[in-house]
């Protein structure tokens, strides 16, 4: 019997959920499954946040959004198809529930749309590691794409024909690493997308006897595997608005409150987008990743980058116009990540928040009274200080259920208690083998 996974991505970014059979999910369209509120405090490790808001308390339902069911052909005879459908958390009877993050970020769309008149086109490019692949081969190379043999074409077939559109595929810096990035999508579907391209990945590399890992620093030393979110935005009549070429970075007025916005609420941002204790060994300088609040044009190094343009393309110059943010990681729930950034872009828009914090080279490299004057600051050395910046952000922390939040900050106490005492080796290892 062929059976379908109505999922939710909680908020450490693991993709849970409850099977039916595939020929009864219109049945459930309406009235979804059982869900546990608790479920929603899991750590990483499997471990329940205690205390947590929700104790034993209550029940749920998970409602499937049939308009984003994947169906992934398998090409192993003795694995069935995988078949999967994005829900959102409600309440028994039907209403949205406020710890459930595709709804946060729903509502920021609506918000966007409502308030300034924005859609929002956004993608997620994701690095990982394989391993289980025989030799090692130079970065970027031909024969790195071929040693990962049938996994990548595989990979490009399984995207495709589940509508998830893969756009590059390539072999990355550092060992074994690998990037694929998929075409932007409007509103929700981009965040669906990166949950869909992470679980075809594990999928697909199963088939071909690989594992494979989102790990941030799959080892100490080693090339870190990012997340780095592209967005654009136009109005209503499909005009881009952030782009304006009389300006010296390339950004309208209203694009460079947004991006202000990001910049001053960033170091709180950390702990949304780069949440687990590993992801502090990545934020480092000289990492090509991000370590200090600055917005860059093609700079590596700067946590918000303006990505070059072309007239090589047959798409106006405008239309390819888009920010990059750089602080993330696969172990950010995607939905929560995106409006956590949305919401601290508009923020930026709603005070008029002046752009100051520009450099053109690794910020690093400048002293600190440079970067004062600037108003660049360092990103938060690990997840407790990101915790504590996000936790004096009243601002930013205004803007999202308290009841989400309550949960979220449970269970990041529950996982720093749960790694205490790891060194990095240790930790790095932990990662690897959850995500």
């Amino acid at each position: 019997m062929d059976l379908i996974n109505i999922v939710t991505t909680d908020l450490t970014a693991i993709t849970r959920g409850r099977a039916v059979p595939l020929d009864a999910l219109d049945g459930h369209a309406g009235s979804g499954c059982g869900w546990v509120p608790a479920n929603s405090a899991l750590t990483p490790q499997d471990i329940i946040a205690a205390p947590n808001p929700w104790g034993s308390h209550g029940d749920l339902r998970l409602v499937p959004d049939l308009e984003s069911r994947m169906h992934v052909p398998s090409s192993n005879e003795s694995r069935p198809d995988l078949h999967f459908v994005h829900g959102d958390l409600r309440t028994l009877d039907g209403e949205p529930w406020a710890a459930c993050p595709r709804t946060l970020l729903a509502n920021e769309l609506a918000r966007y749309a409502d308030t300034l008149g924005w859609r929002v086109c956004s993608a997620f490019e994701h690095e990982f590691t394989l391993s289980g692949l025989d030799g090692d081969a130079p970065a970027f190379s031909l024969q790195a794409q071929r040693t990962a043999g049938a996994f990548l074409s595989q990979l490009a077939d399984a995207l495709a024909t589940s509508g998830n559109e893969p756009e590059t595929l390539l072999p990355e810096y550092g060992r074994h690493q690998y990037e694929v990035t998929c075409r932007p999508a409007l509103g929700l579907a981009s965040a669906d997308r990166a949950v869909n391209l992470r679980e075809i990945v594990r999928d697909v590399a199963r088939q071909c006897d690989l594992q494979t890992s989102f790990t941030p620093q799959p080892r100490v030393g080693s090339v870190s595997n990012g997340v780095h979110l592209h967005l654009s935005f136009t109005d209503r009549e499909g005009k881009p608005v952030l782009p304006d070429n009389d300006d010296t970075d390339g950004l309208s007025p209203l694009g460079r409150h947004w991006a202000a916005g990001v910049l001053q609420y960033m170091p709180a941002l950390c702990a949304l987008t780069a949440p687990s204790p590993v992801s502090y060994l990545r934020l480092q300088p000289h990492q090509w990743s991000s370590a200090y609040t600055c917005l860059g044009v093609r700079n590596r190094e700067a946590a918000l980058r303006i990505c070059p343009t072309t007239t090589l393309s047959a798409t106006p110059r405008a239309q390819q116009f888009n920010l990059e943010y750089r602080a993330l990681d696969a172990t950010a729930n995607p939905y929560l990540a995106l409006a956590a950034i949305l919401i601290a872009g508009r923020l930026g828009i709603e005070q008029r928040l002046p752009l100051s914090a520009r450099a053109d080279q690794d910020p690093d490299a400048l002293d600190a009274g440079q970067r004062e004057a600037l108003g660049i600051r360092a990103l938060p050395g690990s997840l407790a200080e990101a915790l504590s910046e996000l936790s004096q952000a009243e601002t930013l922390v205004a803007q999202i259920p308290e009841a989400l939040l309550a949960t979220y900050r449970a269970i990041k106490r529950q996982e720093l208690s749960n790694v205490a005492g790891l060194g990095n080796d240790a930790l790095c290892d932990h990662y690897a083998r959850i995500y």
